[in-house]
């Protein structure tokens, strides 16, 4: 079995396969972990700059490629003219900072707070450090092989559906630059990492999480 193979034809089941179980297994047995885990009553000064660049960037980010994979005709149709494609491929970019920003922040975050370092976990340190190669190898793909909207289309969604219909298809990975190959194995590696981290939130109502109300916290000092 050579590393495409082992990387890009197995490790994808081995992820699907743990983030359906042990997230299942999560939900049933431990429902309240079922959360962020949020430290917002701790800082939130901090938490504001990096949490809402970080949530509204990548719900952009995925949303694109989500379109890409189920629509990807539509996505090349669109890319036929110029200025289409360079609106694209221009707003992913700046989405793709943004989410840089907001990890940068948020890592910086757990950093200079002590309150935070307190509860926070090694699987948290791990998490944030996978998703920042991730979004980094995100933004330099775009930036030194551009035009990714469309060999997304043309490559990433023939794969990712011969992985789905489990009959792998590695000739679409095998030839891509190290950068790419490091973007989708990251990406893997989330979804492995998925039911093991606070990034389970997102299974649980992820669209009402944009229109919540703020969280506010009472305390209560009984006086003598």
């Amino acid at each position: 079995m050579t590393q495409d193979q082992l990387l890009f034809g197995a490790f994808p089941y081995v992820a699907l396969a743990l983030a359906i179980i042990v997230t299942t297994l999560r939900f049933t047995s431990r429902k309240f972990s079922y959360s962020s885990l949020s430290s917002q009553f701790l800082e939130k000064k901090k938490l504001f700059w990096g949490s809402v660049s970080w949530h509204y960037g990548l719900f952009v980010l995925l949303a694109g490629h989500l379109v890409a994979f189920l629509i990807p005709r539509s996505i090349l149709a669109w890319n036929g003219t110029p200025w289409r494609l360079y609106v694209l491929e221009g707003s992913a970019l700046v989405c793709g900072l943004l989410v840089v920003w907001g990890m940068i922040a948020l890592i910086y975050r757990r950093i200079s707070s002590a309150k935070i370092r307190v509860v926070t976990s090694k699987m948290d340190v791990i998490l944030l450090l996978v998703l920042l190669i991730q979004v980094v190898a995100g933004v330099y793909i775009a930036i030194y092989y551009r035009w990714g909207s469309s060999w997304f289309a043309s490559s990433m969604t023939p794969y990712l559906w011969s992985i789905l219909s489990f009959s792998p298809d590695l000739s679409f990975i095998n030839t891509m630059p190290f950068a790419v190959k490091l973007h989708i194995f990251g990406a893997w590696l989330l979804v492995a990492l998925l039911p093991f981290t606070r990034l389970v939130h997102f299974l649980s109502f992820p669209f009402s999480y944009f229109r919540r109300p703020n969280q506010v916290v009472v305390w209560y000092r009984k006086k003598y």
